[in-house]
């Protein structure tokens, strides 16, 4: 039977679309969605299950791409404190998770009115995204999942005599960069899976089953999304991974090195392979890793990048670059003030006043969704439509994320101006050519083992 979910209301709706205006129009480069022909259609009762890799910003995507259907979400309760932030919360569909680490124990008896709220919006049909891990994490590897989430799924059927499905769609999201604008997101979506067919056994050993039905969830969602398992060696992987030699990977290997759905496969393989190298020889890539380590360092010193080896600028890609930069600057001068106040400088005082960094990116797009957007466009278009007419506002309008765009790419620019001015110093040749020897060794060696 098809069940009628709640609808939001008018403000909400276009609150999203706004939304979906700072997020995917501004602060991100590009979305790439896969498998949206797998989610139930809307009614169904469903639980969508993830990974949890970037803190707001991985609801935030997820409910701005299933536009079609109430969302519900269900957020750590230290959010809910303030009475206007948990009304507004409460209406975009968010419900408190309260932890014994941070609420205290007492707390904890109150998950069960969050519980029910949940299954009550599932046996309306609506939609529950839930994180099994519990918290999100901090690398690219996936953690434990807690059965919670079946456990709300199960009596949501219970509630409805065991006669209607309950759907568990599993999904992930990665991302280019954890911290930057401007970068790329993917979301993907497997198939789903029916909880019917369990429906009997789960009467008579519900434990069991929930068990059962999570190692098959997990399982699916860590095919999907790149999960380093060695994280003693993690950090070398990882830039490993980002370096030149993942790009050469991944065109060797039949990928596309610039496009995320395609470049995470090659790391997903290029992993798996270093992974299983380590299990098989362990003291080579001990010692690989060891000189990634002393590589990473040096280019970091001399505030230079991987890609500069491959390319080996002489003293023209510098003059060049800062030519450009010199042409651009007055351009760059215009966009740089709302670009500032849209993610540079609100990510300067996010980054010193909270400790967890994974929070920075997500406190950045509220920060820019609630202040600097309606201060850098709102505000100005209404002023010059006053002003100067419709087509002063309008064009301002329009020009407003291409100035954004400019000033980040100019910003890039310049990184990379600085990094081939270091390259081609005079006083930074030995270390360089010290550099490259090492890089040209360890590439040689990982050919040579994952071959």
């Amino acid at each position: 039977m098809k069940r009628t979910p709640r609808d939001h209301s008018l403000f909400l709706k276009t609150f999203r679309v706004y939304l979906q205006y700072v997020n995917s129009g501004l602060y991100f480069r590009k979305e790439h969605i896969l498998g949206l022909e797998n989610v139930p259609a809307d009614g169904t009762p469903c639980v969508v299950v993830s990974n949890h890799q970037n803190c707001l910003n991985d609801p935030l995507c997820v409910c701005l791409t299933l536009t079609d259907r109430r969302m519900n979400f269900i957020a750590r309760a230290n959010v809910f404190k303030n009475p206007i932030f948990n009304k507004a919360l409460r209406a975009m569909g968010l419900l408190p998770a309260y932890r014994m680490s941070h609420e205290g124990f007492s707390a904890i008896n109150k998950n069960r009115m969050t519980m029910d709220a949940a299954g009550q919006a599932l046996t309306d049909g609506e939609t529950l995204m839930l994180y099994p891990e519990a918290d999100h994490q901090d690398k690219r590897w996936l953690g434990t999942f807690k059965i919670g989430y079946l456990r709300i799924a199960f009596e949501a059927a219970e509630k409805m005599n065991f006669e209607q499905d309950v759907m568990v769609l599993p999904s992930c999201n990665h991302y280019s960069n954890y911290f930057h604008a401007r970068t790329d997101m993917l979301i993907k979506f497997d198939k789903p899976i029916s909880l019917k067919p369990y429906y009997e056994r789960y009467k008579e050993s519900p434990r069991e089953v929930m068990v059962e039905v999570n190692e098959i969830v997990r399982s699916r969602i860590q095919a999907m999304m790149l999960h380093v398992s060695d994280l003693e060696h993690y950090d070398q992987i990882d830039f490993l991974r980002e370096t030149e030699y993942g790009n050469k990977y991944a065109r060797e290997h039949g990928f596309k090195a610039n496009y995320l759905p395609s470049r995470l496969l090659s790391d997903q393989q290029f992993v798996d392979k270093m992974q299983n190298a380590t299990a098989k020889e362990p003291e080579k890539m001990e010692k690989i890793y060891d000189d990634t380590k002393r590589y990473a360092l040096g280019i970091k010193e001399l505030r230079v990048r991987d890609w500069l080896f491959k390319h080996n600028p002489g003293i023209e890609a510098p003059m060049l670059r800062g030519l450009g930069l010199l042409l651009l600057l007055p351009l760059f001068i215009i966009s740089i003030i709302p670009t500032c106040l849209m993610f540079i400088i609100p990510k300067i005082f996010i980054s010193k006043l909270i400790k967890d960094q994974m929070f920075v990116s997500s406190f950045n797009i509220g920060a820019s969704a609630f202040i600097s957007v309606p201060l850098c466009l709102i505000i100005p278009v209404i002023v010059l439509w006053i002003c100067l007419g419709f087509w002063w506002a309008l064009g301002y309008f329009i020009a407003f994320p291409l100035m954004f765009i400019l000033a980040w790419n100019y910003m890039r620019l310049f990184i990379k101006f600085v990094g081939s001015c270091q390259f081609v110093r005079r006083k930074n040749r030995a270390k360089i050519a010290e550099l490259r020897e090492l890089r040209t060794s360890i590439y040689e060696r990982l050919d040579a083992i994952l071959d």
